[in-house]
Protein backbone atom coordinates (compact mmCIF):
# COMPACT_ATOMS: atom_id res chain seq x y z
CA UNK A 1 0.00 0.00 0.00
CA UNK A 2 1.21 3.20 -0.75
CA UNK A 3 3.70 0.79 -3.32
CA UNK A 4 4.56 -1.94 -1.06
CA UNK A 5 7.97 -2.56 -2.47
CA UNK A 6 11.01 -2.83 -1.96
CA UNK A 7 13.02 0.87 -1.29
CA UNK A 8 16.52 0.96 -1.62
CA UNK A 9 17.88 3.95 -0.15
CA UNK A 10 21.55 5.06 -1.95
CA UNK A 11 21.82 7.99 1.19
CA UNK A 12 19.65 9.80 2.26
CA UNK A 13 21.67 12.84 2.67
CA UNK A 14 22.61 12.24 -0.97
CA UNK A 15 19.97 10.78 -3.05
CA UNK A 16 17.86 7.97 -2.66
CA UNK A 17 16.00 6.02 -5.73
CA UNK A 18 13.01 3.92 -6.42
CA UNK A 19 12.03 2.13 -8.85
CA UNK A 20 14.34 3.46 -10.99
CA UNK A 21 13.55 7.08 -9.83
CA UNK A 22 16.45 9.17 -7.94
CA UNK A 23 15.38 11.66 -5.51
CA UNK A 24 18.25 13.84 -5.30
CA UNK A 25 19.43 16.26 -1.97
CA UNK A 26 18.96 19.34 -3.13
CA UNK A 27 15.62 19.07 -5.33
CA UNK A 28 11.86 20.03 -5.14
CA UNK A 29 11.71 18.17 -1.64
CA UNK A 30 14.48 21.02 0.36
CA UNK A 31 11.41 23.08 -0.32
CA UNK A 32 9.56 21.31 2.18
CA UNK A 33 11.55 22.32 6.07
CA UNK A 34 12.23 19.23 8.19
CA UNK A 35 10.99 19.41 11.42
CA UNK A 36 10.19 16.94 14.35
CA UNK A 37 6.84 17.31 16.70
CA UNK A 38 7.48 16.46 20.24
CA UNK A 39 4.21 16.67 22.61
CA UNK A 40 4.50 17.07 26.52
CA UNK A 41 5.57 13.25 26.89
CA UNK A 42 8.43 13.65 24.97
CA UNK A 43 6.82 11.50 21.69
CA UNK A 44 7.97 12.30 18.61
CA UNK A 45 6.31 12.69 15.29
CA UNK A 46 9.18 13.63 12.01
CA UNK A 47 7.23 15.95 9.76
CA UNK A 48 8.06 18.15 6.58
CA UNK A 49 6.12 21.76 6.04
CA UNK A 50 5.64 23.81 3.02
CA UNK A 51 5.14 27.12 3.31
CA UNK A 52 4.09 29.70 1.00
CA UNK A 53 6.65 31.14 -1.15
CA UNK A 54 5.52 34.42 0.44
CA UNK A 55 4.42 35.30 3.62
CA UNK A 56 2.60 38.62 3.87
CA UNK A 57 1.78 40.19 7.20
CA UNK A 58 -1.87 39.84 8.78
CA UNK A 59 -2.71 37.53 5.67
CA UNK A 60 -3.52 33.45 6.58
CA UNK A 61 -3.34 30.83 4.50
CA UNK A 62 -4.37 27.35 3.70
CA UNK A 63 -3.52 24.32 5.22
CA UNK A 64 -3.44 21.16 3.73
CA UNK A 65 -2.20 17.87 5.54
CA UNK A 66 -0.75 15.32 3.47
CA UNK A 67 -0.63 11.64 5.13
CA UNK A 68 0.84 9.01 3.13
CA UNK A 69 1.38 5.01 2.17
CA UNK A 70 2.60 1.83 3.86
CA UNK A 71 5.46 1.77 2.49
CA UNK A 72 6.98 5.33 3.10
CA UNK A 73 6.84 4.91 7.22
CA UNK A 74 9.91 5.21 8.64
CA UNK A 75 12.26 7.69 10.39
CA UNK A 76 13.74 9.36 7.84
CA UNK A 77 11.81 11.83 7.54
CA UNK A 78 12.16 11.90 3.50
CA UNK A 79 9.97 9.10 2.22
CA UNK A 80 6.85 10.64 3.08
CA UNK A 81 7.67 13.36 0.27
CA UNK A 82 7.78 10.59 -2.28
CA UNK A 83 4.30 10.27 -4.07
CA UNK A 84 2.14 13.53 -4.65
CA UNK A 85 3.88 15.84 -2.51
CA UNK A 86 6.21 17.22 -5.54
CA UNK A 87 2.63 18.59 -7.02
CA UNK A 88 2.57 21.03 -4.31
CA UNK A 89 6.01 22.66 -5.08
CA UNK A 90 5.55 23.59 -8.77
CA UNK A 91 5.54 27.00 -9.37
CA UNK A 92 2.49 27.35 -11.19
CA UNK A 93 0.78 25.30 -7.95
CA UNK A 94 2.64 27.61 -5.93
CA UNK A 95 1.92 30.96 -7.16
CA UNK A 96 -1.67 30.30 -7.59
CA UNK A 97 -2.88 27.90 -4.42
CA UNK A 98 -0.11 29.50 -1.70
CA UNK A 99 -0.47 27.54 1.27
CA UNK A 100 1.01 25.68 4.00
CA UNK A 101 1.52 21.74 3.76
CA UNK A 102 1.98 19.63 6.03
CA UNK A 103 3.38 16.17 5.94
CA UNK A 104 3.95 13.94 8.86
CA UNK A 105 5.90 10.56 8.61
CA UNK A 106 4.20 7.07 10.73
CA UNK A 107 6.40 5.13 12.52
CA UNK A 108 7.35 1.98 10.67
CA UNK A 109 5.68 -0.44 13.09
CA UNK A 110 2.40 2.34 13.51
CA UNK A 111 -0.53 2.68 11.46
CA UNK A 112 -2.66 6.26 10.55
CA UNK A 113 -5.31 3.83 12.03
CA UNK A 114 -5.90 2.15 15.23
CA UNK A 115 -5.34 -1.83 15.12
CA UNK A 116 -2.99 -4.41 13.03
CA UNK A 117 -2.23 -4.47 9.55
CA UNK A 118 -4.58 -6.98 8.26
CA UNK A 119 -7.52 -5.17 9.79
CA UNK A 120 -7.48 -2.71 7.37
CA UNK A 121 -8.89 -5.02 4.92
CA UNK A 122 -11.27 -7.51 7.25
CA UNK A 123 -14.84 -7.67 6.13
CA UNK A 124 -16.02 -5.09 8.29
CA UNK A 125 -13.96 -1.68 8.74
CA UNK A 126 -14.92 0.11 12.57
CA UNK A 127 -14.10 3.40 13.00
CA UNK A 128 -12.22 2.97 16.58
CA UNK A 129 -13.02 4.60 19.78
CA UNK A 130 -9.92 6.17 19.81
CA UNK A 131 -7.18 7.78 17.02
CA UNK A 132 -4.09 5.42 16.83
CA UNK A 133 -0.64 6.87 18.42
CA UNK A 134 0.82 8.12 15.13
CA UNK A 135 -2.85 9.85 14.29
CA UNK A 136 -2.90 11.37 17.93
CA UNK A 137 0.40 13.27 17.44
CA UNK A 138 -0.94 14.17 13.64
CA UNK A 139 -4.01 16.00 15.85
CA UNK A 140 -1.96 17.63 18.31
CA UNK A 141 0.90 18.62 15.38
CA UNK A 142 -2.19 20.40 13.57
CA UNK A 143 -3.81 21.69 16.40
CA UNK A 144 -0.87 23.39 17.62
CA UNK A 145 0.35 24.92 13.74
CA UNK A 146 -3.31 26.48 13.33
CA UNK A 147 -3.58 27.58 16.57
CA UNK A 148 -0.67 29.20 17.40
CA UNK A 149 2.50 28.53 15.29
CA UNK A 150 1.13 29.38 11.54
CA UNK A 151 -1.07 32.05 10.39
CA UNK A 152 -3.81 29.23 9.16
CA UNK A 153 -6.97 29.89 7.67
CA UNK A 154 -9.13 28.13 9.55
CA UNK A 155 -12.15 27.77 7.65
CA UNK A 156 -9.33 26.36 4.90
CA UNK A 157 -7.66 23.57 6.33
CA UNK A 158 -7.82 20.16 3.84
CA UNK A 159 -6.76 16.52 4.33
CA UNK A 160 -5.76 13.96 1.55
CA UNK A 161 -4.01 10.62 1.47
CA UNK A 162 -3.19 8.06 -0.21
CA UNK A 163 -3.96 4.12 0.42
CA UNK A 164 -2.69 4.05 3.89
CA UNK A 165 -3.02 7.52 4.21
CA UNK A 166 -6.52 7.34 2.98
CA UNK A 167 -7.61 5.20 5.47
CA UNK A 168 -6.17 8.15 7.62
CA UNK A 169 -8.18 10.51 5.55
CA UNK A 170 -11.11 8.77 6.27
CA UNK A 171 -10.31 8.38 10.16
CA UNK A 172 -9.86 11.75 10.56
CA UNK A 173 -13.07 13.41 8.75
CA UNK A 174 -15.03 11.23 10.43
CA UNK A 175 -13.49 11.77 13.70
CA UNK A 176 -13.74 15.98 12.92
CA UNK A 177 -16.16 16.58 10.47
CA UNK A 178 -16.68 20.05 10.94
CA UNK A 179 -12.85 20.85 11.65
CA UNK A 180 -12.03 20.10 7.46
CA UNK A 181 -13.11 22.22 4.87
CA UNK A 182 -12.46 18.98 2.65
CA UNK A 183 -10.87 15.70 2.01
CA UNK A 184 -9.78 13.60 -0.88
CA UNK A 185 -8.96 10.11 0.17
CA UNK A 186 -7.16 8.17 -2.30
CA UNK A 187 -7.36 4.15 -2.77
CA UNK A 188 -8.78 3.19 1.04
CA UNK A 189 -11.72 2.27 2.61
CA UNK A 190 -13.73 4.13 5.60
CA UNK A 191 -16.58 3.71 8.03
CA UNK A 192 -19.86 3.37 6.35
CA UNK A 193 -21.63 3.78 9.32
CA UNK A 194 -20.32 7.34 10.33
CA UNK A 195 -21.29 8.25 6.69
CA UNK A 196 -23.97 10.49 8.13
CA UNK A 197 -21.22 12.95 9.68
CA UNK A 198 -20.25 13.54 6.15
CA UNK A 199 -22.97 14.61 4.71
CA UNK A 200 -21.80 18.31 4.08
CA UNK A 201 -18.20 17.46 3.97
CA UNK A 202 -16.82 18.30 0.40
CA UNK A 203 -15.66 15.16 -0.24
CA UNK A 204 -13.51 13.66 -3.72
CA UNK A 205 -12.98 10.17 -3.71
CA UNK A 206 -10.28 8.71 -6.30
CA UNK A 207 -9.88 4.65 -6.80
CA UNK A 208 -8.06 2.48 -9.55
CA UNK A 209 -10.38 0.19 -11.34
CA UNK A 210 -8.60 -2.71 -11.33
CA UNK A 211 -6.85 -1.90 -7.93
CA UNK A 212 -5.34 -5.77 -6.66
CA UNK A 213 -4.76 -4.58 -2.98
CA UNK A 214 -7.85 -1.87 -1.51
CA UNK A 215 -10.75 -3.40 -3.56
CA UNK A 216 -12.74 -0.56 -5.46
CA UNK A 217 -15.88 -1.39 -3.68
CA UNK A 218 -14.56 0.19 -0.37
CA UNK A 219 -14.36 3.45 -1.83
CA UNK A 220 -17.87 3.05 -3.61
CA UNK A 221 -19.57 1.71 -0.14
CA UNK A 222 -18.05 5.57 1.43
CA UNK A 223 -20.05 7.23 -1.18
CA UNK A 224 -22.86 5.27 -1.85
CA UNK A 225 -23.74 5.87 2.54
CA UNK A 226 -22.68 9.19 2.13
CA UNK A 227 -25.29 9.68 -0.71
CA UNK A 228 -27.76 7.73 1.17
CA UNK A 229 -27.29 10.09 4.16
CA UNK A 230 -27.75 12.90 1.74
CA UNK A 231 -24.09 13.96 1.37
CA UNK A 232 -22.77 14.37 -2.71
CA UNK A 233 -19.56 13.42 -2.41
CA UNK A 234 -17.45 12.80 -5.96
CA UNK A 235 -16.07 9.73 -7.12
CA UNK A 236 -13.58 9.07 -9.74
CA UNK A 237 -12.55 5.76 -11.09
CA UNK A 238 -9.62 5.28 -13.03
CA UNK A 239 -10.69 1.93 -15.34
CA UNK A 240 -8.08 -0.51 -15.72
CA UNK A 241 -5.48 1.41 -13.07
CA UNK A 242 -4.39 -0.87 -9.86
CA UNK A 243 -3.32 0.73 -6.92
CA UNK A 244 -1.55 4.09 -7.85
CA UNK A 245 -4.63 5.51 -8.68
CA UNK A 246 -2.42 8.71 -6.87
CA UNK A 247 -0.28 10.01 -9.55
CA UNK A 248 -2.68 10.77 -11.77
CA UNK A 249 -5.06 12.85 -9.17
CA UNK A 250 -2.45 14.49 -7.75
CA UNK A 251 -0.94 15.82 -11.10
CA UNK A 252 -4.69 16.82 -12.12
CA UNK A 253 -4.89 20.56 -11.95
CA UNK A 254 -8.54 20.11 -11.71
CA UNK A 255 -7.87 18.77 -8.34
CA UNK A 256 -5.78 21.43 -6.65
CA UNK A 257 -8.36 23.91 -7.89
CA UNK A 258 -11.69 21.80 -6.65
CA UNK A 259 -9.55 21.43 -3.34
CA UNK A 260 -8.57 24.92 -2.51
CA UNK A 261 -11.98 26.50 -3.85
CA UNK A 262 -13.47 24.63 -0.84
CA UNK A 263 -14.22 26.69 2.20
CA UNK A 264 -16.04 25.52 5.32
CA UNK A 265 -18.86 26.80 6.48
CA UNK A 266 -19.24 28.69 9.78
Amino acid sequence: MGRILAVALVSVTVAFTIQGTVFAAGSWQDSYLAKTYVNTDGQKLPYRLLTPAKIEPGKRYPLVLFLHGLGERGTDNVRQLLWGAAEFTKPENRRKYPCFVVAPQCPLTGLWVRGELKDLLAPTFVLSQKPSQPMTLVLELIDKLAARDLPVDKSRIYVTGLSMGGFGTWDLIERRPDFFAAAIPICARGDPTQAAKLKNLPIWVFHGGADPIVPLRHSKEMVAAIRKAGGAPKITIYPGVGHDSWSATYANPEVMAWLFAQKRKK
